[in-house]
């Protein structure tokens, strides 16, 4: 290992041999000099003052006029030259059972999968899985030595996945066919036959059926040593062990553990006569020293250590485990969990561990697709789902249209009519609506049928193309809180007035009203209504009134944003459509051109604004004007634009560095960019909006509201519930016995009905009538018979002493009649959406519980050479149905083709698998019995060349072995990007190494590492 001195200045080596002690024959030869004789000489201590050349791996020890070298344990040498001394290269292998690791000065063993090392540090032990969390397996868990296996259930088999269970076919010849004789895997061969297949770590029998065990799996069931032979595996022992009478486990030779180990040393004396003089001293070498666990040698004896985790005891051999939970949580933010020579950290729900394997991050719900329909508010290990006005929230993240009319009839004295996200009040021939839009009053002369337009579109040369604005004069109104998505519309729809006056007016063939529409893509950015920043020409001076393309005028227009689907690698697109309503007049008529002319000529005009408006659309020059605000209609993404400032959209201002909708009782000024109050005798009831409404007043004007109303009620001067006036203004009458009313500024009140009376004077809501009975919840008054009924189907009544149920928002409805809570409304559409490469199934009403007698199919039919992958990240079916309630993937619809994956049962553990087919025929049904959350099960396709290394993962029990890695299969996040890497390899450049890092905890990303290494091996 180098010369004496080694790693020494040359200068300083040559002094250290000038001060070296002369031979004692020169000594002698050297006659005393003046003062010397009889005086003894001065011993120099060369260790102490670092004189000496002993190598940096040995100790020196001071003699008499000189000093001594000799090796530390472990090392071999005379001192000056000092070598590692690899204890493992014996017999004995280092007295370690199965590796052995040299390090410098020492070695260390460690243990095969499925094993521990024992206190001793040499020993292994057999780890047992089926302890946590049964293994994983659904049915039972086998412990054996070094490994585990699942088992089923008679009347099952255990799936490809070897954790979960399939039900048997009794008839048929298929791989269902209990009779199938494969020991392991079935798989579907062609001309109808089977092909036999085993696990990993088994060899196929030359039968073709059964599955031979290997020492590839579980080290072959041995705990020491294996070997393959014909026969199968062979166990045996260290030799300071004997072999079980099992054939299997190794047991300490007892009273031979010293002699064992010198007859071992004599045995390879003659080829190490190292080995047998240390095993003779009290080193490191005989038993550990003693030692639990690490074991030194020193020049004072043997000194014992223990790795991180453990304590050494008083008798300074034993090392005892520290529960490092007890003192500060073991620093872990919310859960710790002690194991031997460790501690696991883990989170509450809706946390994530980060990769300090300690830390735990709120997850941020909202910023996942698909988490709400509309409004997604994140809490703090939690997430709360808001809808538009006008939506009811259902099965906790779904918005669903609600009927507001099937309650008192919405409100309406005469006619109401229920749109989606609202209702309309009307009134019969001879009559107009108050001004509180539900009452109606009496007209007095011609009710005039036509309104002014509310619209217009101008369009006009700019830039060398077509710009285009849409101006919003009246009744403007927005819809936003969508996930990416909003809808803007102006003035009012005539569909409604039309139809009423089409059923009751004679006169209807006085206007025509003409409908059209336009949609259009943009390929990059997000919907978002923002305040447009036009070019210094701006848009007014480019389009006079003379030169002006399009130039038209409407009643009504509604304009919609929305996200289409996401394709990978590409941008995400954006659909834009415009509705649009005009009326045309019988009194536009001319001699030359009758209405149909007129409409024909209208239509024509139309036709070509549409045109022009998606020409300019396209050039990115499509403009809203809100209240005199110029606004674009979609924020580009970063990529494709360098100005990154987050600025906050139309409707909305900046609280505490956030965008929030300017609330009820303000409007978004776009001039100041701001939410400010609604000025005086105008009020304001939603959230996100341009623009107050005007106060209704009576005729004498009387009192005006105070600053900032966000409600009708307010404005001051109205009559307040269970009151009345003709006008509904001050002074107003209470409500009379026997009626109620529980609006404001009303001109009369409802009846109880069936000649009930009220309790008292001004009564506010039907529960204020004397009913004969209280009804329960789930039942409404029926003011006919007096008596109680039932809700029907597709509705419900939380409530005591209503006369009403409420309809169910949307599409959903109820499984039975009687309900008594929204939560009882489900939709019973099958979810899911189904793609080449990725997507997902989920079972109706998800994350609600699914509706009874459910029956859902799906196909996933990837393209030529790919396979599926599917996790299970947990899935809640009632245990008290007797199976009434399963789902089941197989290859086809037959009962007999192979099947991949069944249940009928809650498991709320995760579990990855890949398909047992090229294609899946996936199936869920429902009983009409108990019901449950059900479930959302994502897959990928994958390149087929990548199936070895799939499987070899899914298979692995370790993956779920681990809370941290069953919560990375329930994080849509991290699944996700990893089915993106999974569905296009090339999508893996999308993640720096640091980001990649923060995803995975470590022992995730080592697990991986290892098995991809192992597959890339033949290819390096």
């Amino acid at each position: 290992m180098g010369v004496a001195g080694r790693g020494r200045p040359r200068a300083t080596r040559a002094l250290l041999l000038l001060l070296l002690p002369l031979p004692p024959l020169l000594a002698a030869a050297v006659p005393p000099g003046p003062g010397r004789a009889n005086r003894p000489l001065e011993d120099v201590d060369e260790c102490a003052q670092g004189l000496d050349d002993c190598h940096a791996d040995a100790l020196c020890q001071n003699t008499p006029t000189s000093y001594k070298c000799s090796c530390k344990p472990g090392y071999k040498g005379e001192g000056r030259q000092c070598d590692d001394m690899d204890e493992c290269d014996n017999e004995l292998n280092g007295g370690c059972v199965h590796d052995c690791l040299n390090i410098p000065g020492n070695y260390r063993c460690t243990c095969f999968d499925g094993f521990m090392l024992a206190h001793d540090g040499h020993n292994c032990l057999d780890v047992d899985e089926c302890m946590e969390n049964n293994g994983g397996c659904q049915h039972t868990c086998i412990n054996i030595m070094g490994s585990y296996e699942c088992r089923c259930k008679e009347g099952f088999f255990l799936s490809d996945n070897q954790h979960t269970c399939i039900h048997r076919s009794e008839e048929g010849l298929s791989c269902m066919n209990k009779d199938h004789g494969c020991s392991h895997i079935c798989k579907e061969a062609p001309r109808g036959r089977i092909a036999c297949e085993c696990r990993p770590g088994f060899e196929l029998a030359k039968n073709q059926r059964d599955c031979i065990l290997t020492c590839n799996h579980g080290n072959g069931g041995c705990q020491h040593s294996c070997e393959d032979t014909v026969e199968g595996p062979e166990c045996s022992c260290h030799p300071r062990y004997r072999l079980h009478a099992d054939g299997r486990s190794c047991v300490e030779q007892e009273g031979t553990i010293l002699e064992g180990t010198e007859s071992n040393a004599t045995s390879v004396a003659d080829g190490d006569k190292r080995v047998k003089r240390r095993l003779l001293m009290e080193t490191c070498a005989v038993n550990n020293g003693g030692c639990d666990r690490t074991c030194k040698d020193t020049s004072t004896g043997v000194h014992c250590s223990c790795p991180i985790g453990f304590t050494l005891q008083l008798d300074g051999k034993t090392c005892k485990d520290i529960d490092e939970c007890q003192t500060r949580n073991g620093g872990c933010n919310h859960f710790c969990k002690n194991t031997v020579g460790s501690f696991d950290c883990s989170c509450k729900k809706g946390f994530k561990l980060l990769t300090d394997e300690k830390s735990c991050q709120d997850v941020d719900e909202c910023s996942l697709e698909r988490t709400c329909d509309h409004s997604c508010i994140n809490h703090p290990g939690t997430f709360v789902c808001a809808c538009n006005r006008g939506y009811t929230l259902y099965s906790f993240t779904h918005c669903g249209d609600t009927n507001e009319c099937c309650v008192d009839n919405g409100g309406c004295q005469q006619v109401c009519i229920n749109t989606v996200g609202g209702y309309e009040c009307q009134c019969h021939p001879g009559y107009k609506l108050h001004w509180n839009e539900k009452d109606c009053v009496e007209v007095k002369g011609f009710l005039p049928t036509s309104m002014a337009p509310s619209v217009s579109l101008h369009c006009g040369k700019s830039g060398g193309g077509d710009r285009c604005f849409l101006r919003c004069h009246s009744g403007i109104h927005l819809s936003s809180g969508l996930q990416e998505a909003y809808s803007v519309s102006c003035g009012s729809s005539s569909s409604l007035r039309s139809r009423q006056q089409k059923s009751n007016d004679s006169d209807f063939g006085d206007v025509v009203i003409i409908r059209t529409s336009v949609t259009f893509k943009l390929n990059e950015g997000k919907c978002s209504l923002q305040k447009a920043k036009l070019s210094p020409e701006g848009l007014r001076p480019a389009l006079p009134e003379r030169h002006s393309s399009v130039k038209e005028s409407f009643q009504y227009a509604n304009l919609t944003c929305s996200s289409g689907k996401q394709v990978p690698g590409a941008p995400k697109e954006m659909f834009i459509t415009v509705e649009f309503e005009r009326e045309t007049y019988k009194k536009e008529v001319t001699a030359s051109c009758n209405l149909s002319c007129m409409v024909k000529r209208t239509e024509k005009r139309l036709r070509k604004a549409t045109r022009t408006l998606k020409k300019a659309a396209h050039r990115e020059q499509f403009y809203l004007q809100l209240s005199g605000m110029d606004v674009s209609m979609a924020k580009k993404s970063p990529r494709a634009s360098k100005q990154r400032e987050e600025t906050c959209g139309v409707g909305q201002g900046q609280e505490e560095n956030q965008c929030v909708s300017c609330r009820a009782g303000t409007y978004y000024d776009g001039s100041q960019e701001r939410c400010i109050l609604c000025p005086n005798g105008t009020f304001q009831n939603e959230e996100g909006q341009v623009t107050c409404e005007p106060c209704p007043r009576p005729e004498n004007l009387g009192a005006l509201k105070i600053s900032e109303a966000w409600n009708v009620s307010e404005c001051g001067g109205l009559c307040q519930p269970g009151e009345y006036s003709a006008d509904g203004f001050a002074p107003c009458q209470l409500c009379a016995l026997g009626t109620f009313q529980p609006d404001v500024g009303r001109t009369s009140c409802l009846p109880c009905g069936g000649g009930l009376p009220t309790k008292h004077l001004g009564a506010t809501s039907f529960q204020d009538c004397e009913t004969r009975v209280q009804c329960s919840p789930g039942h409404f008054y029926n003011t006919t018979t007096h008596r109680c009924i039932r809700c029907p189907l597709g509705t419900y009544q939380p409530e005591f002493g209503k006369n009403n149920c409420a309809s169910c928002p949307g599409n959903t409805t109820t499984d039975f009649d009687g309900s008594t809570n929204i939560t009882q409304c489900k939709n019973t559409k099958c979810g899911g959406e189904l793609g080449d490469f990725t997507g997902y199934i989920e079972s109706p009403n998800y994350p609600g519980n699914y509706p009874a007698n459910s029956e859902c199919t799906w196909t996933i039919n990837p393209p030529p050479k790919r396979r599926i992958l599917i996790v299970v990240p947990e899935i809640f079916l009632p245990i008290e149905d007797d199976c009434g309630d399963y789902l089941v993937m197989r290859k086809t619809s037959s009962s007999n083709s192979v099947t991949t994956y069944e249940t009928c049962q809650t498991y709320e553990r995760p579990i990855a698998f890949t398909s047992r087919s090229k294609k899946l025929w996936i199936q869920f049904k429902s009983n009409e019995g108990n019901s449950a959350r059900g479930f959302q099960v994502p897959y990928v396709t994958y390149d087929e060349d990548y199936q070895e290394l799939i499987e070899d993962i899914v298979r692995d029990g370790r993956l779920y072995a681990s809370e941290n890695h069953q919560e990375i299969l329930k994080d849509k996040k991290l699944i996700k990007a990893l089915f993106d890497v999974l569905a296009h390899p090339q999508n893996y450049f999308k993640y720096t190494a640091q980001e990649s890092r923060e995803m995975f905890p470590r022992s995730f990303i080592r697990l991986l590492r290892s098995k991809v290494s192992r597959f890339l091996r033949p290819y390096k």
